[in-house]
């Protein structure tokens, strides 16, 4: 016969929560964000404000002898305007490391936003809850990753035993910031983000400020890198510039230089792998700015159009990208040995898209992500990796 736990409230407070970089009290509970207050107040962009507060690599860790586990939850899921639903965000529970488990939240607040137009609507809504049962007895750490895309309140964690922060295990800090490929768009789950495979496969532990749409070089996130502890850093620059279409030629290489002199003002020797972007043949020698496609729409299908002029060479297309960034990279480790380059297409390139294509033009699948995570462990966290070195 099913009996209720005897629940004990914990309060989620810094010690038991990692991955961000900000927690703001709200009315329902604790807003997790990926930028701080003063970053946030230094750009009013809608769609910045919604990439940071999706708790993309945030997760609950802390250890217990509990069996079972709730959370009450207010999550924000979004609607787009004539394009197919989106699933609910995925919770992620590990045991030791190991996952034991997924599921989503019901309720919640609505966005509703139309690409044509610009317009969100927001439309409140109640909290959920999510709860994980049978887990093992005994003390185990526990880790429960919230949604890479769902912005996520925090109201209340239950356990049906105590819990504590779980010890550190001496592992090194990841910090690593990107579009919306590294944010996780169209990974199954907040585990299968290429920057969380990659983390669980070198064995560190990750900040992700991967920011859909919002890799463009912002001199607020290269101030909030500087400031954040960090043992190993990589930055992934490239493809939100250019479907932007948001700087040309002769402002990016000093826009480069500038986000990582003020990366090395708070980590002058820590080891620094930039890389370029992956393989996207809309915008290899097409510039931006990229825009949707509805064409397909009454199938459930979205894609996206590289709407810029291939003879126009003052403006950013992926292979010129690629290019300064060898250049400037290249110059840079002459003076600083810890610098590294990776070309993104030998994370993912054309043998790739020809077997795994991007379904709409921009962005991975599930399977392409797991094998960018698993490309990015091997160049930086194998034995002859980048990073190989200053892992433990």
């Amino acid at each position: 016969m099913y009996t209720e736990p005897n629940w004990i409230t914990t309060p989620v407070t810094a010690d038991i929560l990692r991955g961000a970089l900000d927690l703001e009290r709200t009315a329902q509970g604790l807003l997790p964000h990926r930028l701080p207050a003063w970053a946030r107040a230094q750009c009013a962009d809608g769609q910045l404000a919604m990439a940071e507060s999706q708790p993309s690599g945030v997760r609950l860790v802390f250890r217990t002898r509990a069996t079972a586990v709730e959370l009450d939850t207010l999550p924000t899921k979004r609607v787009y305007v004539g394009a197919p639903s989106r699933p609910d965000g995925m919770y992620d529970l590990l045991v030791d490391g190991r996952l034991a488990g997924r599921a989503g939240v019901d309720g919640g607040n609505t966005l509703t936003i139309d690409m044509t137009t610009g317009s969100v609507v927001h439309e409140p809504g109640p909290a959920g809850t999510l709860r994980f049962a049978d887990l093992p007895d005994g003390d185990k750490d526990v880790e429960i990753w919230l949604p890479h895309n769902e912005t996520t309140e925090l109201v209340a964690l239950r356990t049906d035993a105590p819990i504590e922060p779980a010890p550190d295990r001496g592992r090194k800090v990841w910090l690593h910031h990107g579009s919306s490929i590294s944010h996780g768009s169209d990974a199954a789950g907040p585990t299968s983000t290429w920057p969380a495979l990659a983390a669980s496969l070198g064995g560190v532990e990750l900040i992700n400020l991967g920011l859909a749409g919002s890799a463009l070089l912002d001199p607020f996130t290269a101030r909030t890198m500087r400031d954040t502890p960090a043992d190993l850093i990589s930055v992934k620059i490239g493809i939100n510039l250019v479907n932007a279409d948001l700087m040309r030629l002769r402002a990016f290489g000093p826009a480069v230089h500038g986000f990582l002199d003020t990366i090395r003002e708070g980590h002058p020797t820590t080891p620094l792998l930039v890389v370029s972007p992956i393989l996207c043949p809309i915008h290899e020698d097409t510039p931006g700015p990229a825009a949707p496609d509805f064409s397909n729409i009454g199938e459930g299908k979205l894609s996206f159009l590289a709407m810029g002029d291939r003879e126009d060479s003052t403006r950013l297309t992926l292979d010129i990208i690629r290019q300064e960034l060898v250049r400037i990279t290249t110059e840079r480790a002459a003076e600083d040995p810890d610098l590294h380059y990776l070309d993104g297409r030998a994370l993912y390139g054309e043998a790739d898209f020809a077997e795994l294509p991007l379904p709409d033009q921009l962005h991975p699948d599930a399977a392409s992500h797991r094998r960018i995570g698993e490309r990015f462990a091997a160049a930086a966290f194998a034995a002859t990796g980048v990073f190989a070195d200053n892992r433990a």
